[in-house]
């Protein structure tokens, strides 16, 4: 596996989006847009910047917009072209031309694990990407890029991580972890704990929705006991890894924005919307007038 490059990506994005109803009764929740891109798409920029050249989504039901997005759009491309709205249509053919983007369907949402295992076949013996579409995460060099590069430092498995101070930890998988002497940035994975009480959190380190996985996972999903509701948790298949493999957890530089959340999906709205050169300064200066 030394030589092994991250080449695959997979997205689990066959959720029901309940949380952004009425919205995601049609519309799937990973095609609701920042500004003017949807949120799956940020996703696969950041995977594609990663050096991945294979992108796995796992979809369900409803779910064909996606495919739609990725693919060449003819009629689109053909309508601009005739209109002369070249930047329009380099950004239409852009979208098309990221990666390879292949679709899995899962049946039923039995849990992240679950999802995860939906790509065994397409995937194979190698190491591979996870990254959720709800955390977007916003920084100088793209989160997964930064994770990949510890991975071939340390040919194991690494989970993106982030400080979470107080009562809120009890909404993460916590880490129960020391930090590498020969890295800050790495911490030596000893257990995870699911959801902990505040007073019981190992840490304040969570795990948040970027991982890479070595392919013995699939086979460890394949041997958990459901839980609640039959569904398989990565969380229980990561946590038998430690019996056989190294885990690490990877403090990553950057602000993460967690868009499957209501409150979240609008602070990351308006924070790239005043980034933008096109939008911040009248966006910046409309805020500064708001009557609040």
């Amino acid at each position: 596996m030394a030589s092994m490059k991250i080449r695959k990506a997979v997205f689990p994005a066959a959720g029901m989006g309940t949380r952004f109803l009425p919205a995601t009764k049609a519309t799937p929740k990973e095609m609701l847009c920042l500004v003017d891109k949807p949120l799956i798409q940020y996703g696969v920029e950041e995977a594609v910047a990663a050096g991945c050249t294979e992108i796995i989504i796992v979809t369900g039901r409803g779910k064909t917009t996606m495919e739609d997005h990725f693919d060449k759009s003819y009629e689109l491309e053909a309508s601009l072209q005739a209109k002369n709205k070249t930047a329009l249509l380099e950004i239409a053919r852009s979208v098309s031309k990221l990666a390879k983007i292949v679709y899995v369907r899962q049946p039923e949402p039995l849990g992240l694990g679950h999802a995860v295992l939906m790509a065994k076949e397409i995937v194979g013996n190698e190491p591979f990407a996870v990254l959720l579409p709800d955390d977007i995460v916003d920084a100088t060099v793209p989160c997964m890029k930064q994770m990949v590069e510890a991975f071939y430092e340390t040919q194991s498995t690494i989970l993106g991580s982030e400080v979470v101070e107080g009562p809120a930890i009890s909404a993460y998988g916590c880490l129960d972890c020391t930090p590498d002497p020969t890295n800050p940035k790495l911490l030596a994975v000893r257990n995870m704990v699911e959801k902990p009480k505040y007073e019981e959190a190992p840490s304040q380190n969570a795990i948040i929705g970027r991982y890479i996985l070595t392919p013995r996972i699939f086979e460890l999903i394949e041997n958990l006991t459901p839980g609640a509701g039959g569904e398989l948790q990565l969380t229980d298949a990561i946590k038998a890894l430690l019996q056989y493999e190294k885990v690490y957890g990877f403090s990553y530089e950057g602000k993460r924005h967690d868009a499957g959340d209501k409150l979240g999906f609008l602070k990351a709205t308006v924070e790239f919307a005043l980034k933008r050169d096109d939008l911040g300064p009248p966006f910046r200066e409309w805020l500064k007038n708001f009557p609040i």
